[in-house]
């Protein structure tokens, strides 16, 4: 009697092809921000006393509402739209910025060690042991609100966790037989790092910088929610939020739109964060 063959395993889908929903629904909010000005309905800050918290669906004054207005009759849509270009516009300046500083320094301490090391890596122990969230809030209240100033506020006070992931990785790197080897022909330390180093640590970088850009999207969000973000009249999705939880009973639209906005981009980005890892470093599955 023969025996049926085991049918054979179906092969899992790869981390990336998984995260493909996600980066379309990335790609859907940054097509929306650099498009902002053809894909918004109508101007984000003009006013319609007469139209003031209308329902989704509604028309006032030839205004079609189709998200609801607020509470100076802006339609919410055209808000939405011009918020994701603030926010975006925050993550990714604030992500490269503190990625770039974080990296480098990370590098210098794990290959240079000694004073630059003890140096770098206590800083980094500084600001890692106070809550990221806070320092922003007070560097804000000490500097002033304004989008460049939360741009750098934030990129300063992130770069400890680029500076930690690129020193472990350049430790480990750096023993490598081609690395001692370049160095011992003559290559300067500077060649060493952005050369042989680099290269090979970017990938973990890249891991970080994809998570960290959903931390900067609730960051921007968070300090506009408490009025030291971006200042009104400008669209932000934080403020949004601030102002529609004091129409939750009556208006529920005005919060509960931006916060679904925030949670599909915070999910979206950490899901895709998590799809690199993966395809970067199996084991980690």
């Amino acid at each position: 009697m023969s025996v049926a063959a085991a049918p054979a395993p179906v092969a899992a889908r790869s981390p990336l092809r998984r995260a493909a929903p996600f980066v379309a629904i990335l790609a859907l909010f940054a097509l929306a921000a650099v498009l902002a000005p053809l894909v918004a309905p109508y101007d984000p800050n003009a006013q319609n006393l007469l139209g003031r918290l209308k329902p989704p669906g509604t028309v006032a004054r030839n205004v079609h509402y189709l998200l609801g207005s607020d509470e100076l009759g802006r339609d919410l849509l055209s808000r939405l739209v011009w918020g994701a270009r603030i926010s975006l516009l925050v993550a990714v300046i604030s992500v490269v910025l503190s990625g770039i500083v974080g990296t480098v320094l990370g590098m210098l301490a794990g290959y240079l060690r000694g004073v630059t090391e003890i140096a770098v890596m206590r800083v980094v122990d500084v600001f890692l042991s106070v809550p990221a969230i806070l320092l922003a809030i007070i560097t804000v209240a000490v500097v002033g609100p304004g989008l460049l100033n939360v741009i750098l506020v934030l990129a300063l006070t992130r770069w400890p966790r680029y500076a930690r992931v690129a020193y472990a990785q350049t430790l480990t790197v750096a023993g490598r037989p081609y690395v001692r080897l370049s160095a011992f022909m003559g290559a300067g330390p500077l060649r060493v790092l952005f050369r042989h180093i680099l290269p090979n640590i970017l990938g973990a970088v890249l891991v970080v910088a994809t998570l960290e850009f959903g931390l900067m999207v609730l960051f921007e969000a968070g300090l506009s929610f408490l009025g030291l973000g971006v200042q009104p009249p400008t669209p932000s999705w934080g403020a949004m939020l601030s102002t529609g939880r004091n129409y939750v009973a009556t208006a529920w639209w005005i919060a509960t739109f931006p916060g679904l906005c925030l949670f599909l981009l915070v999910l979206a980005a950490n899901l895709i964060g998590d799809a690199l890892r993966d395809r970067l470093d199996p084991q980690s599955r």
